[in-house]
């Protein structure tokens, strides 16, 4: 079937309109909107790295998913999904943040996002590095209410501090249920790995209520009984999808500041988002991508894809 055009529904620029390394690369070439007034769904980059701990250079990571993102087409040819034929979407440009102070931006984040869920607008962000989710929740919450979440990562970002501070890349979550901000018995972390502090690392995020699934009980199957039992255990509640880019193996996902060996591969993180189809979503993130160590502009590649996914199953969304 062909889009209804007597809707008016934004489409991605064709590559026979333009080649696809030519035009504007707003998301996948879709128009450019000023504000969230009259969309279903979009696309938002937050350029900071400010509370980065290792390698820095997320800052340049929604620039470089969307000049990435030129490739991907309008219909997903593995699940059918017409995401273009049923809903509203645009990318709607970065949020100022200030590069200079980070609880500032933290602010500003939080301002924005009030904005763009306050018209209904279910955002996919770009990020930029993890402390930004936090702001995102605290928004998400004024609206919607304590969420559910699904976090895709090598690191359970629950840290107290970092450096003595409070707001950082890996205390977002930490600082959430602190702030009552999730459903603490509806959260999944899928993918943690790696060396610790202490052995108990993870182990806090259990005492909240979370499940945690270590990348050691994902290798070598498929995540699809997984997400079956992520979909049983969310409901009918808001969820957010929150995905760090290093969830996923190196070899999958080099340009990224605190890579860790054996992680997820690409095909595992797509069984986790097209197994949030039938959910209340209500906003995801792709975050971590690190362009100055993505030479290939592998990295990019894929989190442009996974974005893409990710709008694939919002609700509303059409399968043709």
């Amino acid at each position: 079937m062909r889009p209804d055009t007597s809707k008016s529904l934004n489409q991605p620029l064709g590559g026979n309109e333009m080649p696809r390394f030519g035009g504007i690369a707003t998301m996948m070439r879709l128009p450019l909107a000023a504000d969230t007034q009259g969309l279903d769904a979009c696309f938002v980059g937050v350029p900071l790295d400010l509370g980065t701990s290792n390698r820095s250079g997320a800052r340049f990571g929604p620039r470089q998913i969307r000049t990435e993102s030129v490739l991907i087409r309008p219909y997903n040819m593995a699940t059918r999904a017409a995401p273009f034929d049923s809903l509203q979407v645009a990318d709607i440009g970065d949020v100022a943040i200030n590069p200079y102070d980070l609880k500032d931006s933290v602010r500003l984040i939080e301002e924005a996002y009030d904005a763009i869920v306050a018209s209904g607008c279910r955002p996919i962000t770009l990020g930029g590095d993890h402390t930004i989710a936090w702001p995102i929740l605290r928004a998400l919450h004024r609206r919607h209410g304590p969420v559910a979440v699904v976090h895709v990562d090598a690191h359970a970002d629950v840290n107290d501090t970092m450096g003595g501070e409070k707001i950082a890349h890996g205390t977002p979550f930490r600082r959430a249920v602190e702030d009552g901000l999730l459903q603490c018995d509806r959260v999944t972390q899928i993918g943690l790995r790696g060396t610790g502090y202490h052995a108990d690392d993870f182990d806090w995020c259990r005492q909240q209520g979370f499940t945690v699934v270590q990348a050691e009980a994902c290798w070598n199957r498929s995540l699809e009984p997984l997400m079956e039992q992520v979909r049983a255990r969310v409901g009918d509640a808001p969820v957010y999808l929150s995905f760090d880019i290093d969830g996923l193996d190196p070899s999958f996902a080099p340009g990224t500041g605190t890579p860790e060996i054996a992680g997820l591969t690409v095909q595992q993180g797509l069984e986790i988002i097209r197994g949030l189809r039938g959910l209340n979503l209500v906003g995801a993130d792709i975050v971590e991508v690190s362009p100055p160590y993505d030479q290939a502009g592998t990295t990019a590649l894929v989190a442009a894809n996974l974005a893409y996914e990710m709008l694939c199953v919002m609700p509303g969304v059409q399968y043709r």
